[in-house]
């Protein structure tokens, strides 16, 4: 096992806010190619020190030419703490696998939709199959750019179960057999963190996305990009990069807007559903909720952006169905504009009611803007 004599680096993260964080950290570029520098990456180890415990790693090659781009490990650090962790080669230790995982996946059994989850929530949005359905008033269609919620209460992955046991009986995943379901309505809504533009009191939005590629699928971030086939006065061309770390409550959406023309803003939202839910705007901090009942339930909803990229946030009330949305105008740089998107239910256990929601919406925004600082010390 690992000590003193064969530690080829150390890892050192540092906490600065006054509460304990479990993320999922990233190392990638020149900190990696130094670390790996000589050595085996497929040989690489991390564990914590002062301990034999060796913790799960996942690589990521975005370009799939067969170079790792990045390394992912979880770190767990106390409030105003440092951890260290140590690095090791050593093939012959064997890797740490995870029983819980994030994951991703395109659903051709279900027309076409594409679905991602992790230990804490799942995701959904839909294709040009289920488009073409809607087009041709033929069943099992959706048009629609928003993004769909499954409700779990499951730590497990219920993806391909969920979708294996809708192929068996149509409807499977709209009922609670334990584990839960999908009781949220999307329609043209934004759901929770669809996108568009704003303007003249009118969002413009995309129709389903044209085509994907997952990039990584697990165990501690899986990451996708859609692209979408131009709309609005400005043709532009969206690409969504989205991502899910273990752990999270937020899935990561990266969107590039591909126009001749600059674009005025980048607008992502959620949905009001039948308005009878509680919104709140924190414009100073970066963060917008809805809080609604579903059968009875407590669900919220929320989006978090840094505040530097915010151009205003609103609710925006529709008498037309599907078009009540709280919106929140970004501004993007070079026609990009990263936020978080996300949710808690309560029969997941998570929470208990709206003050918790809020406190992780809070907690979501000041890690944004504090992330953990990771310091690599190679052995000479």
């Amino acid at each position: 096992m690992a000590n003193a004599q064969n530690t080829a680096a150390k890892i050192s993260i540092k906490n600065n806010l006054n509460f304990d964080r479990k993320e999922i950290m990233s190392v990638s570029g020149k900190q990696l190619s130094n670390l790996i520098k000589g050595k085996k990456e497929k040989e690489l180890r991390i564990k914590k020190e002062a301990t034999s415990e060796f913790i799960v790693l996942q690589w990521i090659d975005f370009d799939q030419d067969g170079i790792q781009d990045e390394l992912l490990f979880q770190a767990e650090v106390p409030a105003k703490a440092k951890v260290n962790y140590q690095v090791v080669f050593d093939g012959t230790i064997p890797l740490t696998e995870s029983k819980i995982t994030t994951y991703s996946r395109f659903v051709p059994e279900r027309t076409d939709d594409y679905a991602w989850e992790n230990d804490k929530v799942a995701f959904r949005t839909y294709g040009p199959d289920a488009q073409k359905r809607t087009e041709e008033k033929r069943p099992e269609g959706t048009l629609s750019s928003g993004i769909d919620l499954w409700l779990k209460r499951t730590d497990k992955s219920i993806i391909n179960k969920w979708y294996g046991e809708n192929v068996k009986k149509s409807g499977y995943y709209h009922i609670d057999h334990g584990e839960g379901y999908d009781p949220y309505h999307v329609g043209a809504s934004r759901g929770t963190g669809g996108t568009g533009i704003w303007e003249n009191n009118n969002l413009a939005v995309s129709k389903n996305f044209v085509n994907y590629k997952t990039l990584a699928v697990g165990p501690l971030r899986t990451v996708f990009e859609l692209n979408y086939a131009s709309y609005s006065p400005y043709e532009v061309k969206e690409t969504k990069r989205i991502s899910l770390d273990l752990g999270s409550n937020f899935s990561k959406f990266e969107i590039t807007m591909d126009s001749d023309k600059a674009v005025p803003n980048i607008t992502t939202g959620i949905t009001l559903h039948d308005n009878k839910g509680e919104v709140k705007i924190n414009k100073k901090e970066g963060w917008f909720r809805h809080a609604e009942k579903i059968d009875g339930v407590f669900l919220g909803e929320g989006i978090v952006i840094n505040p530097k990229l915010l151009s205003d946030a609103f609710p925006n009330v529709s008498k037309e169905k599907d078009q009540s949305n709280l919106v929140v105008i970004g501004k993007p740089k070079n026609n990009q504009l990263t936020y978080y998107a996300g949710f808690v239910w309560q029969k997941s256990g998570q929470i208990a009611g709206e003050a918790d929601w809020d406190t992780l919406l809070q907690k979501q925004a000041k890690m944004l803007a504090n992330p953990l600082k990771i310091t690599i010390k190679k052995n000479k």
